[in-house]
């Protein structure tokens, strides 16, 4: 088994070994994996904090050993809390996106490969209130939406979610489906508080949405870009366009 970490800005996952297939997700700095299969140009890996599996180009990674790789697994990890920052080298000034991992941080530096990196930007660790998912949520307002994406500048519904409860000390599921396999099942939107999650289906029943909910019957998601509609038992109303655009199938709340 070889054991990698990220060591650009953000890296494509993709579906199969090729640049023209479809980007699943992102790996962002910091994030540590197991590469499970390496042929020529591509490895096939999966993604330590979520299980998440994909192909990623050989020239877009760093192995590490798999004592590293153990440490990284066991540590408290610290995240960049900026949309965008920058981590600087003697060698480079390295720009890092929101939920990149500062692997090792301590005292303001961490060592990445033969490089020493020093980092002045905000931070974030450990579990946070739940009021702070809506207030990380808020933050990502007018990012455009991108399938896979996982930073402010390209950003999906379940990739969203996935990264405003990990910024409060919290894991879930990569995809919309898996996320709503957890947490208690809420009945009505009346009951839902600030930070919980509202899932939306298809016409074949597939969970194809998820956002997150915020006071006075909005909810906040990635459809189009980042932003506020209004939530009721029957979904998502967008008043710009002047119809339902999602269809609710549950509410949950993480425990």
């Amino acid at each position: 088994m070889r054991y990698a970490i990220c060591s650009l800005s953000v890296v494509p996952v993709r579906r199969e070994p090729s640049d023209a297939s479809e980007m699943t997700t992102q790996v962002l700095f910091g994030e540590i994996f197991k590469v499970l299969e390496r042929r020529a140009s591509w490895s096939r890996i999966r993604l330590h904090h979520d299980g998440y599996e994909g192909w990623v180009s050989n020239k877009q990674y760093l192995e590490i050993p798999a004592e590293q790789y153990t440490a990284l697994a066991k540590e408290k990890p610290v995240y960049c809390a900026q949309s965008v920052a920058v981590c600087k080298s003697a060698q480079q000034a390295l720009p890092i996106l929101i939920g990149s991992r500062l692997p090792g941080f301590e005292n303001g530096t961490f060592v990445l490969g033969d490089q020493t990196y020093t980092f002045e930007g905000h931070t974030v660790s450990g579990k946070k209130p739940k009021s702070e998912i809506v207030r990380v949520a808020r933050g990502f307002l007018g990012a455009p939406y991108l399938w896979g994406g996982r930073s402010f500048f390209g950003i999906d519904c379940s990739g969203f979610v996935q990264m405003c409860y990990r910024l409060c000390g919290r894991s879930l599921p990569r995809d919309a489906k898996d996320q709503a396999a957890g947490g208690e099942v809420l009945s009505f939107v009346e009951e839902a508080e600030e930070g919980d999650t509202a899932f939306f289906d298809n016409d074949q029943g597939d969970i194809v949405h998820v956002g997150i909910v915020l006071s006075d019957h909005r909810i906040i998601h990635a459809s189009g870009q980042v932003r506020i509609d209004t939530l009721d038992q029957t979904g998502i109303y967008n008043a710009q366009v002047g119809r339902y655009t999602h269809k609710l199938r549950l509410l949950k709340r993480e425990k």
